[in-house]
């Protein structure tokens, strides 16, 4: 186990990046969940490289990353047998004129692993498939509307569900009516949207699972909803896929989607995305019907062979060593540890985990009982002093029970900080502004 205390850290290289950076990137950033105001003031601006569960910034700072590309790389950095098929596939060439068999291969694996998988289109990132799920539930039942779940909080960057935020600016009205919200585990919301809009909604779309565990029946709930009101029930597995089970959370819960979207952990950080479902659906973007032509999806680099290969690799990975257990066990050993230090201190009700351990969430709540964002920002403050980014927690495969360890040994250090902050506040602790909502109308 290693454990450094890091006050004396040089950020001067991140200080001169970050610089640079806003004068030429909106934000500073290409995502806005990697942004400044995402993180407390003294993590790391840039990261310049990775190796298993371990970064390390511009500035020669190395770092135990809970992080994991935003939950994309499930196995970890530069993890060998994927980086090992990258660059065969490399010297290749990446992109062509016509299809290239990989893309038949991986297409083919998708359909033996995912239950409802009939047919299969690939793309670069998450929100490319979600919007390609609605647009085909849109043409499929001839409707406009889509039911959103609103407890899930992040479905795709484009007008349909932006429209829904708080950061809607430049979103026309007219796409905002279209968008309709019902929430999680309350199927009487999702009811009475049909009842509203009879014959008229054309998709629901929600995640099998975020931070709650849906309750007894409630995704069968939707799907019988969906189905007696001629609605398409659409998965958003961006996040869930893979991590609760090769098969995806539709398999370990047991509910058959019409269309499911995947993407973060399919490539373990390279870039690809899939939309998957139904062949009578799906094949309203191909070439072999009279309906009239879904414009689907067309990317230019939708099969680029080399990330279509990392995601052979790491499916490979994930059956062959039995991945999603291993999250299990991982996530279990530090959400059950730190909720022990929590209520050792006193302060379990204000700092504890939600959600599955292989994917978890810590929540944070002042004295008023609260959700505190200043919380969330002081214990990531304190853990990095530590070494260790823990903006929030995402298990992979290179994580280990000395990780874990380490971790433990950094939150008895931060949460006796976090303690005296809950008694009187944050001033004089927390060294900089707290982190933000990415979802916001004003900065």
């Amino acid at each position: 186990m290693r454990l450094t205390t890091r006050t004396a850290r040089s950020l001067s290289r991140s200080a001169e990046l970050r610089e640079k950076a806003h004068r030429l990137i909106p934000a500073g950033a290409h995502t806005y969940s990697k942004g400044d105001d995402q993180f407390p003031a003294n993590a790391p601006g840039f990261i310049e490289r990775g190796r298993g569960s371990r970064v390390w910034d511009v500035d020669g700072n190395e770092y135990l990353d809970w992080g994991m590309g935003l939950r994309s790389v499930i196995l970890g950095h530069a993890y060998q047998a994927v980086l090992d098929a990258v660059r065969a596939e490399l010297d290749r060439g990446s992109n062509f004129v016509r299809p290239s068999p990989i893309e038949v291969k991986l297409a083919e694996r998708l359909a033996t692993l995912i239950p409802s998988a009939e047919m299969v289109k690939f793309a670069k990132n998450g929100s490319d498939v979600t919007t390609a799920a609605v647009r085909l539930a849109r043409a499929a039942t001839g409707r406009d509307y889509v039911a959103i779940c609103a407890d899930n909080p992040f479905f795709s960057i484009d007008d349909w569900f932006i429209g829904t935020t708080p950061a809607d600016s430049g979103i026309p009205e007219a796409f905002k009516r279209l968008s309709l919200t019902f929430r999680y585990n309350d199927l009487a919301t999702l009811s009475r949207l049909f009842d509203a809009y009879p014959g008229q909604i054309a998709a629901v779309i929600l995640e099998p699972m975020n931070f709650v565990a849906p309750r007894g029946g409630f995704l069968q709930g939707v799907r019988k909803l969906c189905t007696s009101n001629g609605a398409l029930m659409i998965l958003d597995e961006i996040i869930t896929g893979f991590r609760f089970g090769v098969g995806g959370a539709q398999a370990r819960f047991g509910v058959t989607p019409d269309l499911s979207t995947f993407g973060k952990s399919l490539g373990n950080g390279f870039s690809i995305s899939a939309v998957v479902g139904r062949r009578d659906v799906m094949e309203l973007g191909g070439l072999h019907h009279s309906k009239p032509r879904v414009f689907l999806l067309s990317t230019t680099n939708g099969g680029e062979t080399h990330s279509i290969a990392a995601s052979i690799a790491t499916l490979t990975e994930l059956e062959s060593k039995d991945v999603p257990s291993h999250l299990d066990r991982i996530g279990r050993a530090l959400t059950q540890g730190v909720d022990s230090l929590a209520s050792e201190l006193g302060i379990h009700e204000h700092v504890h985990f939600i959600g599955e351990p292989c994917s978890p969430h810590m929540m944070f709540f002042d004295k008023d009982g609260q959700s505190s964002n200043e919380l969330r920002t002081l214990f990531a403050q304190e853990m990095i002093e530590a070494g260790v980014l823990a903006g929030y927690f995402a298990p992979s495969f290179s994580h280990s029970a000395g990780d874990v360890d380490e971790t433990l040994s950094a939150a008895r250090r931060a949460l006796p900080i976090v303690r005296e902050a809950i008694d009187r506040g944050v001033a004089g602790l927390l060294r900089g502004p707290a982190v933000k909502p990415v979802f916001r109308r004003f900065n």
